[in-house]
């Protein structure tokens, strides 16, 4: 004899679909009833239940986005934020120059410990003649042409890492300009430092160091002399 297959329909009451339902989407308030259709294979025989597939887990890696600084501190027109620019930011080529946008990084050294640095890994100092309660530089003039002053310009935006963002500020110097400060004390560059790395500034007259993360100084290197045609003040 031969068997026939055929298509019936059953009706199926669905319910709870709500916690199906995709999150933030319309779940079903009361039981639906639908018509779902089901092979049968030979007469009166009960139709087949689907096997369920299996689902394996997601185990792809997952990665972490890289949360964007937010403002720390804000003094008057300069914007201080919580840690480094997720942008490149470009330094300006001079020492002279200032810029919108500062950026201050903790460098190791062997030599006299962790310092601070520009965006382009230029060393930064700080004068003992200065003062820093309140914050006031005394390096002007010639004393300037030798150490000058890292300047912020309004609007601006410092972006630190490896420092407190809370001790960074800026000071008003005589000519109007803005310098930088930490922790108080106001930084410079030095006119001979023209490589990253560079600190032939360091312990000069003995009143000039790299600046520290905290705005204090860093060791004097074994050999520090004072260096004739480079005025401390």
């Amino acid at each position: 004899m031969m068997r026939r297959s055929r298509v019936t329909y059953l009706v199926i009451a669905l319910t709870g679909l709500a916690s199906v339902t995709a999150c933030g989407g319309q779940a079903p308030t009361a039981t639906d009833t639908v018509a779902v259709p089901v092979a049968v294979t030979g007469m009166g025989e009960a139709p087949s239940a689907p096997v369920p597939s299996k689902i394996e887990p997601d185990r792809s890696p997952t990665v972490a986005p890289v949360p964007s600084p937010t403002v720390a501190k804000i003094q008057k027109w300069v914007k201080i934020y919580s840690g480094p620019s997720v942008k490149n930011i470009n330094p300006p080529r001079s020492t002279r120059r200032g810029s919108h946008t500062v950026e201050l990084n903790a460098a190791p050294s062997a030599e006299i410990g962790t310092y601070l640095t520009d965006g382009a890994g230029r060393t930064l100092y700080r004068f003992d003649n200065d003062s820093a309660r309140p914050p006031r530089s005394t390096c002007n003039n010639d004393c300037a042409a030798a150490w000058p002053p890292l300047l912020i310009k309004s609007p601006g935006k410092i972006y630190p890492d490896g420092i407190n963002p809370k001790i960074i500020g800026y000071v008003e110097r005589a000519d109007h300009t803005c310098q930088v400060t930490i922790n108080g004390h106001p930084v410079y560059y030095f006119v001979t430092d023209t490589r990253p790395g560079d600190i032939d500034g360091q312990g000069v007259n003995g009143t000039w160091f790299a600046v520290s993360p905290s705005g204090g100084r860093t060791r004097p290197l074994p050999d520090s002399l004072s260096t004739p045609g480079n005025p401390g003040r």
